[in-house]
C-alpha cells in the first residue's frame, strides 16, 4: 500500500469512529428516517417609519421592521400520520423545551416523531429565534435560578424532592437552567395567539401541545383557527378564559393572586368543539400553603379545574388529569422532559388515539 492510499485509509477510520463515538446512542430506540424538513416565520406585521430612505445617510427615515412573528421549525417523518402536532413553550422558555432533555434524552419533539406524527416546534414572537419585537423592552440580566427551582418544582433550593422526577447530576440542573430565554418585547397573549392561529392556517389541521404560560394563547389560538383540532395543555399556568358573566373568584395564593379572563360566550363556545385534555405534575398541595413555589400551582390546578367545568357546561369535551391521582408521582413543570416523559407520551398518545386525533 502507498502512502497516499494509507493515509486515506487512515481518515476513512478516523472519520467512521468519530461518527459513531460522539453520538451517545444508549438513549435512542433506533433509526428515525425524516422525509422532509423546514422552518418559516409567519405571522406578525411591519411597521414603517415616515419618510424617505437614504442610502448614502441612513436613518430610520423611511425604513420598515418585520416582527411579532413566530418561528417554526418543522420535520415530517417517513409515513407519516395525516394531523400534525404543533408544540408551543411556556415562560422563559422557546422550542428547545420539547427538544432533547437536560440530562440528553429524547423529548417530545423525537418522542411523537417517532409514533408518526409531523412536529412543529415554535419560538413564539418576541422570544428566541422569532426575537424582532414591533415593541420596546428592556432585558435585564436578573438571577433566577433558585426562582426557577422552586417555582418548576424540582424542590426546595438546595434540595431536591424525595421523588423528583428529575436527573440530580449537577450537569443536568446546569443546562436546565441555560433553557431560559428573555422576552425581546411585552408578552402578549394577543399576539402570540394570531401568530399560531396564521400557523394553523398554513398548516392545515392539527394538534397543539401547550406548556405552561402557552396555555392562554393556546386556548385563543383555538378559537381563532378552527385548524387546531385538539388540545394537549401541560400545566396551563395563566389566561384561563370564562364567558362573560360567568367568571369564578380571583384565587389567592402565597404566589399572589391568579385571575380569570373573559370572552364573549361565542368565543367561548368555539372550544366545546375540540377535545382537551390537560395534566398536571406533581409536589404541589390542594389546600393553602405558605410554600409560594408549591402554593402558586394549587390555585393553577383549581382554577383548570373550574376551566373543565365551564367547558363541559357547554357542551365541550374537555378533562383534566391530576397525576398523582392515578398513580404517576413525582412530575416536575416540565412533563415532557421529565424522567418518565415517555410514560407521560403514553398518556398522551392513549388520549390521541381516544379521540381519533392518530
Amino acid at each position: 500500500m502507498n502512502l497516499t492510499k494509507a493515509l486515506l485509509t487512515l481518515m476513512t477510520l478516523t472519520s467512521l469512529t468519530a461518527c459513531t463515538t460522539i453520538p451517545d446512542a444508549s438513549n435512542h430506540a433506533g433509526l428515525l428516517v425524516i422525509q422532509e424538513q423546514g422552518s418559516f416565520a409567519v405571522g406578525g406585521k411591519v411597521v414603517s417609519t415616515p419618510g424617505t430612505y437614504d442610502n448614502n445617510h441612513p436613518t430610520a427615515a423611511g425604513q420598515t421592521l418585520h416582527g411579532d412573528h413566530l418561528y417554526a421549525f418543522y420535520q415530517v417523518p417517513q409515513n407519516s400520520r395525516p394531523l400534525p402536532i404543533v408544540m408551543l413553550h411556556g415562560a422563559y422558555q422557546s422550542a428547545r423545551s420539547w427538544e432533547t432533555t437536560s440530562d440528553g434524552r429524547e423529548g417530545f419533539q423525537t418522542i411523537f416523531l417517532r409514533r408518526g406524527f409531523p412536529v412543529y416546534l415554535v419560538d413564539q414572537p418576541r422570544r428566541g429565534r422569532a426575537g424582532n419585537s414591533t415593541v420596546e423592552a428592556k432585558i435585564e440580566p436578573t438571577p433566577f435560578d433558585q426562582l426557577f427551582f422552586d417555582q418548576f418544582r424540582l424542590g426546595k433550593w438546595p434540595s431536591y424532592f424525595d421523588n423528583v422526577q428529575f436527573d440530580r447530576k449537577p450537569e443536568t440542573l446546569d443546562q436546565f437552567f441555560r433553557s431560559v430565554t428573555p422576552n425581546t418585547g411585552p408578552y402578549d397573549a394577543g399576539v402570540i395567539s394570531n401568530a399560531m392561529a396564521a400557523l394553523f392556517d398554513r398548516t392545515g389541521p392539527g394538534i397543539l401541545f401547550s406548556h405552561s404560560q402557552a396555555g392562554g394563547p393556546g386556548w385563543l389560538a383555538a378559537i381563532k383557527s378552527q385548524n387546531v383540532k385538539g388540545i394537549v395543555a401541560l400545566e396551563p399556568g395563566s389566561g384561563f378564559i370564562f364567558p362573560e358573566g360567568e367568571l369564578p373568584p380571583a384565587m389567592p395564593s402565597a404566589a399572589g393572586a391568579l385571575s380569570p379572563e373573559s370572552v364573549s360566550l361565542a368565543e367561548f363556545k368555539k372550544l366545546t368543539r375540540i377535545p382537551i385534555v390537560i395534566y398536571y405534575g406533581d409536589n404541589f398541595p390542594t389546600e393553602p400553603t405558605t410554600e409560594r413555589g408549591q402554593d402558586n400551582w394549587r390555585v393553577r390546578l383549581a382554577m383548570a379545574k373550574r376551566w373543565v367545568d365551564a367547558i363541559n357546561k357547554h357542551g365541550g369535551d374537555a378533562q383534566l388529569v391530576h397525576l398523582p391521582e392515578i398513580g404517576i408521582r413525582g412530575n416536575t413543570h416540565f412533563l415532557m422532559s421529565d424522567l418518565n416523559n415517555v410514560q407521560i407520551a403514553d398518556l398522551v398518545s392513549r388520549f390521541l388515539a381516544e379521540k381519533h386525533l392518530d
